[in-house]
Order: C-alpha cells, then structure tokens, then sequence
C-alpha cells in the first residue's frame, strides 16, 4: 500500500493522508469522516495513524478491501496532478543517517567496507516534500545528491534480534541525502554539512511493509537534469534494513515514525572528474522500484 499526505491545490494549508489507487489517489482523511472507513479517530497525517495502536495494520485492511470494490468510492478519488505531495514524515523525534552503505560507494572512494554500520544525526527541519526546491545556502558551493532508501519505525524499539527487526518497520520512502562537501571535508564530519533547511527531500510516498518485506533486490536510480548519475540496487547494501534496525536498537531507543536514511550507492558527485554539484536551476529525481518517484528542483538562496 502506498500512502500519502497531501494538500489540495486550492487550499495547500490543509494536510491531508491519502492512498495511491491504480492511477489514482484516494482521501483516506474524507472517508473516514463520512464513516466509509472504520477507524478510531480522523487522521490527517502518516505519523497520526502510526501514533494508533495497530492502526497502520487497521487502515490497511480496509482499504484492501475497499480496492477491491468499485462502488461507492468516486467521490474519494482525485487525480494525483491536481494534488501537492508533502513528505510522507514530517516529525521524526530521529532522522538517522548511515554513512558508507552501499559496496559500490565504497569502491568509488577507495575505502574499506565498514565492519559496523557508520550512524549520523540529520534533522526534521531539513525535511521537505516532492517538488519543493533545494535550496543552496550562501554557506557552500560544492552541493551533491545521494539517493537513499530510507526506514519509517512503525513501534517502540529497544534491543531489537535482527530476526526480528522487520516487525518494528512500517514501511519505506525515499530520502535525498543533500550534503554540502566543502562543509563537510572542511569540518571532518558531518553535522554542518547535512543539517542546512531542505537538505533532506522526502517522499512521495510511505510504501507500507506489506508490499516490500524488507525492501531488498529495489533497483534505486537518481538523475540531473535527466542525466543517470547514480544507478544500482539495495542489494548492494552493506549492512542490510534488518541490521540496521537491530543494531541501532542496542544503542538507542527507536520511536515511532523514526526514520533511518539507509546509505547512498556509488555515482555521488564528488568522486566524478570532473565533479558535479547541483545548481540552481537543476532537476533531481530519484527513483526507487516499488516506491515511485522524488522530484526536486535546486534553487539559490533568496
């Protein structure tokens, strides 16, 4: 199931939760305020129906059902174009990034795969939606794309066993890990250099556990200006979604609607000759299979 938050063009303040139906999109927000959907209380939002308590599983199975069926549902249903996708997680108490994750971005860079999962601190307010623009702070000159699948926690995670780990995922989006390099070799780690307002572009949806299990074997693509930079698959994860949760887990406690930015693959900006930053006036689009599409155009500081 792929859910989304969305507002309507015509009143783009009103957030709303909705759901990709074939070609179109349904308002999961009106149908449980008219009673079509049973659930315990109306949703606006992705993180409102994972603060229920199995409500994602509830929300699930209804709309199944309601797939299913043709009848009665027209008036829920909306044409995606006529819609402004918002980040699927706009909250996280964590946004958690992995560094060095992916075998081919090792090799690009000539290091040695980590023997541990590399964990860094990224935060909400670099949080943006599709289609909202990057914007390149006076700060850098030297901004690059990093293609990610990222983990939204569906509960409460403390010392989680690795086979177990995929009962605590709700599902999974697409992250644009935005880092500012000269920051970022400048500082020698990485919080200045990850942390700038819509540096992290999320979306377009939450594609639920249901459908992607533990979201390996996805080819994941990025392209500037509709040029491939970055193409491979998360096989080639280093450390796995399972490891990841579970490894995180023993050293801090998972809260809902976290969310973990899982690595990027190789092609990254920084390591091509000659280099390549994104400019204003770009357009990056990053591709997960079973996920969709994150669009993002790049815009200068105002």
């Amino acid at each position: 199931m792929k859910l989304m938050n969305f507002s309507r063009k015509n009143s783009p303040a009103l957030v709303r939760l909705g759901c990709a139906f074939g070609d179109t999109c349904f308002d999961i927000t009106k149908a449980i305020g008219d009673d079509l959907l049973e659930f315990p209380r109306v949703v606006f939002t992705i993180e409102e129906v994972l603060q229920v308590k199995d409500g994602l599983s509830l929300l699930e199975d209804q709309l199944r059902g309601l797939e299913r069926s043709s009848g009665g549902i027209q008036s829920y249903l909306f044409d995606a174009a006529d819609v402004l996708f918002r980040a699927p997680i706009t909250h996280p108490q964590k946004l958690i990034g992995i560094g060095l994750n992916y075998k081919d971005h090792a090799e690009e860079i000539k290091a040695q795969p980590p023997k541990q999962p590399l964990l860094f601190g990224m935060y909400a307010n670099a949080i943006i939606g599709p289609n909202q623009a990057i914007i390149i702070p006076p700060m850098s000159r030297q901004i690059d794309y990093e293609a990610e699948l990222a983990v939204v926690i569906a509960r409460r995670a403390r010392h989680v066993a690795v086979e177990n780990a995929l009962d605590y995922i709700a599902g999974y989006t697409i992250v644009n890990d935005v880092s500012a390099r000269d920051l970022q070799f400048a500082d020698g780690q990485w919080v200045r250099a990850k942390s700038f307002d819509t540096f992290a572009p999320m979306g377009p949806y939450l594609v639920t556990k249901a459908s992607l299990r533990d979201a390996d074997g996805l080819t994941i693509e990025l392209k500037l200006n509709g040029k491939t930079m970055q193409s491979s698959n998360t096989r080639n994860l280093i450390f796995k979604v399972p490891d990841l949760v579970s490894y995180i887990s023993q050293i801090m406690t998972l809260e809902v609607g976290d969310v973990i930015a899982t690595g990027t693959p190789g092609g990254v900006g920084f390591v091509r000759n000659p280099q390549v930053f994104m400019k204003p006036g770009d357009v990056v689009e990053i591709e997960i299979e079973g996920i969709g599409v994150l669009r993002n155009s790049v815009a200068a500081f105002d």
